[in-house]
């Protein structure tokens, strides 16, 4: 792969563009679709240069194309608006400082993303989520990635074997993708970490199959009821909390990291919004850190003040690009790779 450029940030084998990093689904797949709306981007990314970010992480992709409890369509007329808010309603909610989601892995499916969103975001250095029931399906995803992406071309791979809104036992399968999909990733492979599972045993069992960083943390599985009938918010009863409320437990999540002997790099998400917010994530042990929810679902009546947003997320990459950690804590540790990204 080559040494890093000056400007470039190295975590492990994970090469940035600096420490601040989108997190996944938020700016779906990179590039906004055509229609009425810009399907799982935010309106405020399009007064952001996406390009300045460390890199810009996807929508987690899966094998086949998947609704899940939402929907794929992205053409929708001006009569379908009510529709779509509708939908929306069924599967992401504002609550108490933050956000509840149970998309459930809506995806256009891995080979329609490499056919239709990669080749328009090659300006980016992209982080390519999937997530798969079967380590076989996670291989299935890597030799996709590696049959149509040159090593060296995104910052990495990451696997989603944590989403806390699709119904699956992904402990059972943990060790086996770690095992057959790990080695096989001509790219480097990011782990993301769930806050309500065994988090240091993962981060354990990823340092020894070769995974080269971590991301802490996926969203925290939640709960609201309508206190007026006892329904449940969400279609699917339960979904991911995200948000200013999770700041806390993410903070939590990478300090016990650390404390109990991790050293893999961490990409840390929750809650971050500001300066201080990411410099707290890096007291606590992160090497870089992730805009999700809090930023990019920030409520704005209409989303009208979305440029004045776009302003505040230039000055913070700006401040993000000068910032360079002390050398003890961060930026010594690196990943010991199973595989040869160069072959």
């Amino acid at each position: 792969m080559g040494e890093a450029t000056p400007a470039e940030v190295r975590l492990g084998d994970v090469r940035l563009r600096n420490r601040l990093v989108t997190s996944s689904s938020l700016l779906g797949y990179g590039v906004a679709d055509r229609g009425l709306v810009p399907y799982g981007m935010s309106p405020i990314s399009r007064f952001v240069p996406l390009h300045r970010f460390g890199a810009v992480t996807t929508r987690t992709l899966t094998v086949q194309p998947r609704d899940g409890h939402f929907t794929n369509r992205t053409d929708w007329p001006l009569r379908g608006l009510p529709d779509l808010l509708r939908r929306y309603g069924t599967v992401l909610r504002g609550t108490d400082g933050g956000w509840i989601n149970a998309f459930g892995w809506c995806n256009v499916g891995i080979e329609a993303y490499l056919r239709d969103y990669y080749p328009r975001t090659r300006d980016q250095n992209t982080i390519i989520s999937i997530g798969g029931f079967s380590a076989q399906e996670f291989v299935t995803l890597v030799d996709a990635v590696n049959a149509t992406v040159p090593a060296g071309e995104i910052a990495a791979v990451e696997f989603n074997v944590s989403c806390p809104n699709v119904e699956h036992d992904f402990e059972s399968i943990l060790d086996g993708v770690l095992r057959d999909a790990v080695g096989r990733s001509r790219h480097p492979v990011i782990l993301k970490l769930a806050p309500d599972r065994d988090y240091v045993s993962h981060a354990r069992r990823a340092a020894a199959a070769g995974v080269a960083a971590l991301t802490a943390i996926n969203t925290v599985r939640a709960l609201r009821l309508d206190p007026a009938t006892g329904q449940p918010w969400l279609d699917n009863r339960y979904g991911g909390l995200s948000g200013r409320a999770v700041k806390p437990i993410g903070l939590r999540v990478v300090s016990e990291l650390r404390e109990s002997g991790v050293t893999l790099p961490i990409i840390a998400t929750g809650g971050i919004r500001s300066y201080d917010d990411c410099r707290e994530y890096f007291w606590a042990g992160a090497d870089a850190v992730s805009l999700g929810s809090a930023t990019w679902l920030a409520s704005y009546p209409g989303y009208a003040l979305s440029p004045l947003r776009g302003l505040q997320i230039r000055a913070l990459l700006r401040r993000i690009e000068r910032y360079t950690p002390p050398a003890a804590r961060f930026g010594e540790v690196r990943a010991q790779p199973v595989a040869d990204y160069r072959s």
